[in-house]
């Protein structure tokens, strides 16, 4: 039996924040339990007054929880809270399970002072849904980020089509967590900071085998906004952009909160536009303080937040995506206990000739069974990862297979389209490779290797690791 209780504070503690932020005094001002905020269907809005020692950007932090709810049932998939400082709505919170889950939301700009967060139980809840319970609800003004938070976009929830239903968020493709990533810009003491967010699933583009394939995840990650600022932290006009439908990039030419743009998913595979729908009643201002680690790839976000793997397979289980029974000789996306969840980093060489790139994919041997190869690509060739840098796949095996069961890990070297341009491919390391537990959530790491092995034409597959 997979050790359920340390997940389950795996799932508590992954949405801390990075570094020591100051924390300010609170006083939860519904009633229960000391450091316990109730909200109610049909109940009066609570109350949680701070001050804020200064000018800046304020964070709210609690672990939510809502009885009867689960993300996995028809019916029953969410409650969400309406939260407002001072009297203006600043974001909503969707939650997702019954279980205590630790979250963070921006509260946007405070200045120094008395403020007042109000929580309101909110339309686009389930009908499940009848309380939410904040426990160890917290609010501060950090030092540390306090640029990106300040930029940081607002996400107003999508409200047209696939659903036409302007609360669809609060059911599918829900936005889950969000980062930011900074680099120099070419002006002295300037800097380009992008922001992305995973959502629990897309409801179009990528669809869902080729998704577990090529990214390692049935969730949704993009990045949707990006501005230069320079060394006052200020915005350098004409430099903001975000990832428009069809994955272009365009000038940003909506509306501002303070320095928040103010953004919308507006396509079924969660692109953004900036012409907002009138009277969108779902916003989301998910705390972006933190960073994507060196060297990792963008799952790496997922692997510190366990709890959006589990929201990831129960949105595939209602929405009827997943095969049952599971079968790893077919190409369709089955429980997705039965996958090996693995980061590693490759880099292509130079080409020889003219033709497709190669890419690679995994291929799992078991010990009673290794005359059997199984492929993350599905022998798909478009399945296969062309892209360079660390990056994340799912291996789909038998039911009840653990790492002890597993003989080697293969690199497979397989182009991507017609031809093959000859060039070698080299995997330099195994970050992580892990199962899902009973729970759906990640145990931990028992794969990791560094090295260099490389496949080519004449040698397309390779043992990377053995136990």
């Amino acid at each position: 039996m997979r050790n359920r209780a340390r997940h389950a504070v795996l799932a508590l503690t992954g949405a801390a924040l990075a570094g020591a932020p100051l924390l300010l005094c609170v006083s939860p001002a519904s009633a229960g339990a000391p450091g316990v905020i109730n909200v109610h269907r049909d109940g009066p809005a609570e109350s949680l007054p701070f001050t804020a020692p200064r000018d800046g950007e304020a964070v709210i932090s609690f672990a939510a929880s809502a009885p009867g709810v689960s993300w996995a049932r028809k019916g029953a998939e969410a409650a969400v809270v309406a939260i407002s400082v001072d009297g203006r709505h600043v974001t909503d919170l969707v939650v997702p399970s019954s279980e205590p889950v630790s979250r963070s939301l921006g509260l946007g700009h405070v200045g120094p002072g008395k403020h007042e967060v109000t929580l309101r139980f909110a339309r686009g809840s389930a009908s499940a849904a009848h309380r939410v319970t904040l426990q160890r609800p917290a609010v501060e003004v950090p030092d540390a980020d306090a640029v990106a938070l300040r930029h940081a976009p607002i996400v107003v929830g999508r409200t047209g089509w696939p659903l036409g239903d302007p609360y669809q968020n609060a059911t599918t493709d829900t936005p889950l967590v969000a980062w930011h990533e900074t680099r120099p810009a070419a002006a002295p003491g300037h800097r380009i900071i992008e922001y992305s967010v995973v959502w629990s699933n897309e409801d179009g583009g990528t669809d869902s085998p080729a998704l577990m394939a090529r990214w390692g995840r049935t969730t949704d990650i993009e990045w949707v906004y990006r501005v230069e600022v320079d060394e006052s932290g200020d915005r350098v006009d004409g430099t903001a952009v975000y990832q428009a439908p069809m994955h272009m990039t365009l000038q940003f030419r909506g509306r501002y909160e303070g320095d928040h743009p103010v953004l919308q998913t507006c396509t079924s595979n969660n692109n953004m536009c900036d012409v907002i729908s009138p009277k969108p009643p779902l916003r989301f201002l998910l705390d972006a303080s933190r960073t994507r680690p060196d060297g990792r790839a963008r799952e790496v976000v997922m692997d510190r937040e366990p709890w959006t793997y589990r929201i990831a397979a129960q949105e595939m289980a209602r929405e009827g995506k997943i095969e049952t029974p599971s079968d790893p000789a077919t190409r369709e996306v089955g429980d997705q206990r039965t996958y090996l969840f693995v980061e590693f980093a490759k880099k292509t060489g130079s080409p020889t000739g003219s033709g497709s790139v190669p890419g690679v994919a995994l291929g799992v041997r078991l010990k009673d069974d290794p005359s059997t190869l199984y492929r993350s690509d599905h022998d798909q060739p478009t399945w296969s990862i062309d892209r360079d840098g660390a990056v994340a796949t799912t291996v789909e095996l038998p039911e009840g297979t653990t790492v002890s069961d597993i003989a080697s890990i293969e690199a497979l070297r397989r182009p991507t389209g017609s031809g093959d341009n000859g060039a070698p491919a080299t995997v330099t390391s195994i970050n992580r490779g892990f199962f899902l537990d009973d729970s759906y959530l990640p145990q931990p790491s028992s794969i990791d290797w560094k090295g260099s092995v490389t496949v080519t034409q004449e040698k397309p597959s390779a043992v990377v690791w053995r136990p």
